[in-house]
This record gives structure tokens, C-alpha cells and sequence, in this order.
């Protein structure tokens, strides 16, 4: 985010009229700067102007998907990239996980309440929730408030983080970057679902430069937080 004098600056994408000055008035309470595209050739060319705190991004858009914007943003742009919002009129949670695992940092069903939305932009800067171990909310939200299944998938998760972060540092020390990102990926997905809020934010340093050595101690010690159920309390 920018100096903590600032609001921040946030790319919100929504080809809707409606839903735009809805989301648009919302965010700009918060209060930022909200710079609004109706799709993919307005937002890319608005990314390619101005470096923003996070991007807002309709998940069906006219000219293409909210992903393939996504993508092209991340694949084009300078690193690190913002954290990434999806928000979209679906409510099945396959289709929910399914733009988490594309590479959103977070997805809305909309319609939803003003707060509800204000909250999950904060949560995209990193005001709330995104530092601690386990951010609830987020991992209710991505299992349709199924609390049996959050408790069982968060302990398929801590069963295999130890292997996923061995795995990532094997590729590390063999010197193979592509195969640290895909293993830190596929770790950025399962966060996702499960609302492993430190790690995740290890997870994105990390990808973002696998070389920074600074960056794999946070991943190391969000791994460490996160296995050792006394230091998670904390």
C-alpha cells in the first residue's frame, strides 16, 4: 500500500452501470480512490497508468473473463502486482473456489451490503484479517459457511504443509524458480480456501521474488506459526 497519509488506490472493473456506482460510492467510503473500467481494454490501460492498491474485478466481463484480465495484468505488468478481488453474481462454491484458484486473492458474491463489501476490500489491502494465522471470515466465505468443512479441510492442510514447504525449498536450493512458483500456487489456492492468512501473505512475498531471502524467512515463519498451534494463539 502507499505511505499511510494516503487512501489508497483501487481498480474497480464492472461493466454494470448499477453495480458500478453501487461498488464505485462504497469503496470510495472507505475512504480511496476508486478508478472504474467497464472492461478489459478500459481497466488494462488504466493498470498501465497508474500503480494501484488493489484491483476490484468483475469476474464476467464483455470483452473476456475477470481471469484472463487478471493474468494479462500480472504476466505484463511491473512485480509485485496489487492483491486481487473478484467479485461476481455467482454463489456456488465451486465457481467461488474456482477464481481463487486462478489467482484471486479473494471473491464476493454479489449483491451484497455495504459493510460486507467495504470489509473484503480492506481485508485485499491488508488492514484486516490478512496478518493473522487463520482469518475465519474468509475461509467461512469460501466454503458457504459450512464451519465441519473448514475444520476438516484446515487439517488436511496443516497435514500437508510440511511436504508443500519442503517441496519449495528443494526447488529453492536446486536453483529452479518455475517449480518453487508452481509449489508456492498451489499453496496460494489451499490458503485460500482454508483462510491461512499469514501464510497466504508469505506465499504472494515469496512468489513474487523467490530469490529474496527475506521473503522465504516470512514464508518460514508463517509456516512456523502456522504448524505450532500455541504460537498460531498469538
Amino acid at each position: 500500500m502507499r505511505d499511510s497519509g494516503m487512501n489508497p488506490r483501487l481498480l474497480l472493473v464492472e461493466d454494470d452501470p448499477v453495480s458500478l456506482a453501487y461498488l464505485g460510492e462504497a469503496a470510495r467510503a472507505l475512504p480511496a480512490e476508486v478508478d472504474c473500467a467497464a472492461n478489459l481494454a478500459e481497466a488494462f490501460a488504466l493498470a498501465s497508468r497508474h500503480r494501484y492498491d488493489a484491483w476490484l474485478i468483475d469476474a464476467n466481463l464483455p470483452d473476456g473473463s475477470g481471469a484472463e484480465l487478471l493474468s494479462r495484468l500480472r504476466e505484463t505488468l511491473a512485480s509485485p502486482p496489487p492483491r486481487a478481488l473478484a467479485h461476481t453474481a455467482s454463489q456456488l462454491p465451486e465457481e467461488l473456489a474456482a477464481l481463487r484458484a486462478l489467482g484471486f486473492d479473494d471473491v464476493v458474491s454479489k449483491p451484497l451490503p455495504v459493510d460486507a463489501w467495504q470489509q473484503a476490500i480492506r481485508q485485499c489491502l491488508g488492514d484486516s484479517g490478512q496478518t493473522s494465522t487463520w482469518d475465519d471470515d474468509g475461509a467461512l466465505r469460501a466454503l458457504n459457511g459450512n464451519v465441519e468443512a473448514v475444520a476438516s479441510l484446515r487439517a488436511l492442510f496443516i497435514a500437508e504443509l510440511p511436504r508443500q514447504s519442503l517441496a519449495i525449498h528443494a526447488a529453492l536450493d536446486a536453483g529452479d524458480a518455475d517449480a518453487a512458483r508452481a509449489e508456492l500456487h498451489k499453496l496460494k489456492a489451499s490458503c485460500g480456501f482454508v483462510g491461512a492468512g499469514r501464510i497466504r501473505r508469505a506465499v504472494d512475498d515469496l512468489h513474487a521474488n523467490v530469490s529474496d531471502m527475506d521473503a522465504l524467512a516470512h514464508f518460514d515463519e508463517a509456516v512456523g506459526h502456522t504448524l505450532d498451534p500455541a504460537r498460531a494463539k498469538a
